[in-house]
């Protein structure tokens, strides 16, 4: 099987380490080498973070080099799009719609890219969903992460009861059954 890789890509404190660390175990119970690991940037401050998911017969490194990204997972826009090069020609990205605005843009220096969705579409093979919204509607905005990790489990060949597995893994049991619901609506969006 050759090695596969996940890119996640979002701003400090959204929850891209948990989704890594879900992902992660989906995959290491189907048996695959898993190698995971994140660059923290400015995170404290809402700066971008990102985190690596190599998967694969045998991997030697969890770090994903331009253009070779299977797919990206995208908490917000702006982060897609800075991410995008990264991708695979064939590749797929999925991003949340929601809008997380960088300093440059609450100060007024610079404005946020207009009509970025379509601009995604024209380059990639786009799922762009919103999974703020969805999270609201399983019980917490906190839960975009475990929404975002149910639309990518459509795309992985992984049962929705290994994925189910996973979650009760890796989250904290009081927050569990929150995070499975928001993870079977992402799955179903």
């Amino acid at each position: 099987m050759e090695t596969k890789s996940i890119m996640i890509v979002g701003v400090g404190g959204q929850g891209t380490l948990l989704a890594s660390r879900i992902i992660g175990h989906a995959l290491t119970g189907k048996g695959y080498d898993v190698k995971l690991s994140e660059v923290h940037g400015m995170s404290q401050r809402g700066g971008s973070v990102v985190t690596y998911v190599k998967y694969g017969e045998k991997v030697y490194s969890p770090l994903v080099d331009l253009g070779e990204a299977d797919c990206i997972l995208s908490f917000e826009k702006l982060e897609a799009a800075r991410f995008l090069p990264y991708l695979k020609k064939e590749g797929r990205l999925i991003t949340n719609l929601q809008e997380t605005l960088p300093m440059p843009v609450i100060t007024g220096t610079m404005a946020y890219p207009q009509e970025l969705t379509e601009k995604l579409e024209a380059r990639c093979r786009l799922t762009a969903i919103d999974a703020l919204s969805i999270a609201m509607e399983a019980g917490s905005p906190k839960a975009v992460n475990v929404v975002l990790v149910g639309v990518l489990s459509r795309y992985m060949d992984i049962p929705e009861a290994d994925w189910l597995s996973a979650l009760e893994a890796t989250v904290p049991p009081k927050f569990l059954e929150l995070n499975k619901k928001a993870f079977l609506l992402g799955r179903a969006a």
